[in-house]
């Protein structure tokens, strides 16, 4: 309930990104209610996996749902920052010709971010699925959880950027921090993503051994 609770929480928060656009469509309160409830979702994730150990119910699906209800909301977020919703002119980069036509994200999120990140999780979703139906738990690894949460902070911070960029737009250190949490989650995926290539092989070569 908790998994399928959070799927439904995805899906208004996608909807309310979709709804918003930067110096558009959406007031402040759009953004901030999204924050409310991508929160929400980080609670019942919590709740999801501590029940789960307290009551020893894990299993192959919350092994696979759970995860994959996670991705979700880290890919389809990524996704909607790096779109046209959150595009701003590209000052810097545009010349006087070409000033309307050079735009950058005000999230800071750029579409090959975006690829890097889906890669990731399309990769390891594959290697738990081959894994789980040949019987082995290839449930998720400290790592794993380690990049969740650094996502999801990012996803927060990017909000708040987003939402208060009229104040926060005089200070550099305001854009340095977005980029910060940016960068550490595209090392911390990339990283994890291959210790989790380093497991399957592991497990692999474990299962050869003793077939």
């Amino acid at each position: 309930m908790l998994t399928g609770g959070r799927l439904l929480l995805a899906v208004v928060f996608f909807t309310m990104l979709s709804w918003y656009q930067f110096e558009g469509r959406g007031d402040p309160w759009l953004l901030n209610s999204a924050f409310v409830v991508y929160v929400i979702a980080l609670v019942t994730d919590f709740l999801d996996g501590y029940l789960a150990r307290l009551w020893k119910v894990e299993g192959a699906f919350g092994r696979v749902v759970d995860p994959l209800v996670d991705k979700v909301l880290v890919i389809g977020s990524f996704a909607f920052f790096a779109g046209k919703n959150f595009i701003i002119p590209d000052t810097a980069a545009a010349t006087a010709h070409v000033q309307a036509y050079v735009v950058k994200t005000i999230t800071g999120v750029a579409p090959a971010m975006v690829v890097i990140i889906l890669t990731r999780e399309l990769l390891v979703t594959s290697l738990r699925g081959s894994s789980e139906s040949s019987g082995q738990n290839f449930g998720a690894a400290f790592s794993g959880k380690l990049k969740m949460v650094v996502q999801s902070a990012t996803i927060l911070v990017i909000l708040m950027y987003v939402n208060y960029y009229a104040t926060l737009r005089r200070y550099d250190a305001a854009q340095y921090t977005r980029d910060a949490f940016i960068w550490l989650t595209l090392v911390i995926t990339v990283a994890s993503g291959l210790l989790y290539v380093q497991r399957a092989i592991s497990l692999y070569r474990a299962n050869r051994i003793v077939t």
